[in-house]
């Protein structure tokens, strides 16, 4: 067991103390949403669900835990006996894993105490945004590959350990089929990949005699590097010339060759005539060196024959971007035994947030299986889709489009329910399925990498009505 219950920030702790002082404990709902797409593209990727039910599950202040709060002379005796004594007793709705995700609609929402509700913020937002924005870079690169194997290769190049094993993770939920990093295959059954490094060629007199001891070694899985000293005048001749002398007349295969610097997309189209010359056909090539979505899309553009790409530290950290700008957010408050709409207000729209208890549809179209939009109502809506809907811009409500012979699926799931986990957790193998149909179930457009068609959220009349008179509201105060 792992106790991460202090990563925390700070302002959290001094917060819940003064609800706590003020007997201010009120039961509050919070939404976990992100304003904008990472790399301007046209939909990111819910991951990390699986970790954040994980740390509420482990959930717990220790006697040295609170032995350290107390040195800080800040916090009331009867806060800290409470922190000791806390047991989760919050509800949390969330998105599934895997599923494509859009700017300013509630991804994770969490309904309990306040101070409960404020404590957990920073884990879960440490844990949701990193999955997220990994799973989201590896989904572009998935597609880029156009059906072409990536491979996760970029653990040494994470920023820090769990960097690289839940980034692995993240980039197999979204269509990576393995990972360089081991303790990934150990711990979640992610394939873990590999096969030498140039050292291990320098290592012996010649590239050939590395090639043969390791064939001779792995003679039903040997993927030779072959680009040490030379791609084509010697690396490739030599890893024919140890399948004509080894492989062949153990009527074993050359699996295939990597090629990680040079000019991939000629040397891969060489390679391959002189494979496919020495009656190779099968043997597959592997490309890596500081490789992406554009890298790969242009690659392929220019007719190169690869077979997989060996993606590293422009996937594992999200080079290009490498912010998921998730935010966590006030939403409502109970007061009087009434739970009450709350709103951040702000000059910049952008930051102006959605009130009251929600619930999140996806509405698809019957005829082609493929999403319209998605709505934000009020939790207790109920969307009714053997009748039309009207749908809205909430920036321009008169901007107006009424939808018929659409399905309506309701996106967030109830995880916990008063600090009891319900949710039954898929296999990662679930879960990267899942991926896969929900893409397919989007348009190209809203895929594109350059210039995305926007997909829309919009808001119900009713939770667009609350939020004007809100807004009114407070324009007065």
């Amino acid at each position: 067991m792992r106790n991460l219950s202090m990563l925390i920030d700070f302002y959290e702790l001094t917060m819940a103390n003064s609800y706590y002082v003020h007997n201010k404990n009120e039961e509050a709902v919070f939404d976990l949403f992100f304003r904008s797409v990472p790399d301007d593209g046209g939909y990111a990727v819910m991951a990390g669900l699986e970790q954040a039910i994980q740390y509420i599950e482990e959930l717990s202040f220790t006697d040295k835990d609170i032995a350290y709060l107390r040195t800080r002379k800040l916090f009331d005796e009867g806060f800290l006996s409470y922190l000791r004594d806390l047991k989760f007793s919050s509800s949390i709705y969330a998105i599934k894993e895997g599923t494509p995700i859009f700017p300013n609609e509630p991804v994770l929402t969490v309904r309990g105490p306040i101070i409960e509700c404020q404590l957990i913020e920073t884990m879960l937002l440490l844990t949701i945004n990193h999955q997220s924005l990994i799973a989201t870079k590896t989904s572009r690169i998935v597609s880029a590959a156009k059906g072409k194997a990536v491979l996760e290769f970029g653990s040494r190049r994470a920023q820090g350990y769990d960097a690289a094993t839940f980034g692995a993770r993240a980039a197999y939920i979204a269509g990576a089929v393995g990972s360089s990093n081991t303790i990934t295959d150990r711990d979640f059954r992610i394939p873990a990949i590999g096969t030498m490094a140039h050292s291990y060629v320098q290592s012996f007199d010649s590239e050939y005699e590395a090639f043969l001891s390791y064939a001779q070694t792995y003679p039903n899985d040997t993927v030779l590097l072959v680009d040490t000293y030379s791609t084509l005048n010697s690396g490739v001749p030599n890893a024919i010339k140890v399948y004509e002398d080894y492989l062949k007349p153990k009527g074993l295969k050359l699996k295939g060759i990597r090629i990680d610097s040079g000019d991939l997309a000629y040397l891969s189209i060489k390679a391959r005539e002189m494979l496919d010359q020495a009656g190779l056909t099968e043997t597959k090539i592997t490309v890596s060196n500081s490789l992406d979505e554009y890298l790969i899309t242009n690659l392929l553009q220019q007719g190169a024959a690869i077979d997989a790409f060996g993606v590293g530290e422009r996937l594992i950290t999200s080079k290009s971007d490498s912010v998921f700008g998730g935010v966590y957010k006030l939403a409502a408050l109970k007061h009087n035994g009434v739970l009450l709409p709350k709103m951040k207000l702000s000059d910049n729209v952008v930051k102006t947030t959605n009130p009251g208890e929600k619930m999140l549809y996806r509405l698809y179209d019957r005829n082609t299986n493929r999403a319209i939009a998605d709505l934000v109502t009020l939790k207790d809506e109920v969307i009714d889709d053997t009748k039309p809907y009207i749908i809205f811009d909430p920036n321009f409500p008169w901007k107006r489009k009424v939808i018929e012979n659409y399905i309506a699926m309701p996106l967030l799931e109830p995880i916990f329910i008063e600090g009891k986990l319900v949710y039954k957790k898929p296999s990662l193998d679930d879960i990267r399925s899942h991926h896969k149909l929900e893409m397919s179930r989007l348009w190209d457009e809203v895929k594109r990498f350059t210039n995305p068609h926007p997909f829309y959220v919009d808001l119900s009349e009713k939770l667009w009505q609350i939020k004007h008179d809100l807004i009114e509201q407070y324009s007065k105060n």
